[in-house]
Parts: structure tokens; sequence; C-alpha cells
């Protein structure tokens, strides 16, 4: 993985380690709703990702749609599929995705290369 990948990575366990050491119950509580959330069930994990990172990126969230978009590299989706995930979130949310998804473009090539 290159430079962004890893300093996400990095910062996002670090940062939910620090979180974890002084949230309450229903922080920790949401945080493993959101896991459960996207474990298989009558939808697989990998229609779940992809689900995910629609929402994220019409809601223009630059760190879920890395999350998202790594979930959806790791559970094998290819460049057909993820072209039809960009096309819908820019339908979905208008030209103001546009710049979310330059960079989830550059996110996904260097997960990809």
């Amino acid at each position: 993985m290159g430079n962004l990948t890893n300093d996400f990575n990095d910062y996002r366990s670090r940062m939910n380690s620090r979180i974890m050491e002084t949230s309450n119950t229903n922080i920790k509580r949401f945080f493993a709703l959101d896991t459960t959330t996207y474990a298989a069930g009558a939808l697989d994990v990998k229609t779940k990702e992809m689900l995910g990172l629609v929402a994220s990126m019409v809601l223009r969230c630059d760190d879920c749609i890395k999350y998202h978009l790594e979930k959806c590299h790791d559970e094998g989706v290819d460049q057909d599929e993820i072209n039809e995930v960009f096309m819908i979130a820019n339908l979905v949310g208008g030209s103001i995705v546009i710049p979310h998804y330059r960079r989830a473009v550059e996110y996904w090539d260097e997960l990809n290369g």
C-alpha cells in the first residue's frame, strides 16, 4: 500500500484506540453497531460496502469514502463495479460529489497499484 492508505489506516487505528480509552458505553455500542451492520446478512458484505461507499460519497465524507473503498477492494470489487458505484454516487449526489470522486479515484488507484 502507498502513503495515502498507510497514513489513513495508521491515523484511524491510533485515534480509534484513543477514543475507546475514554469513551462511554454508548459510543462503544455505536462502534459495535457499525461493525455488525456491515457483517453478512440478507445482503453480502461486498454489497453492503458498495452501499456504504455510495452513501459516504453522497454525504461527502472523505474518511468514510477511504474506509469503504478499502473494504470494497478487500471484498474483490473490480474496476467495472467501482465505476458503477461512482456513477450512482455522482448521480444521486450531484456535481458537489465530483471533488470527492477525484480523491476516491486517487485512493482506489493506490489500493490497486
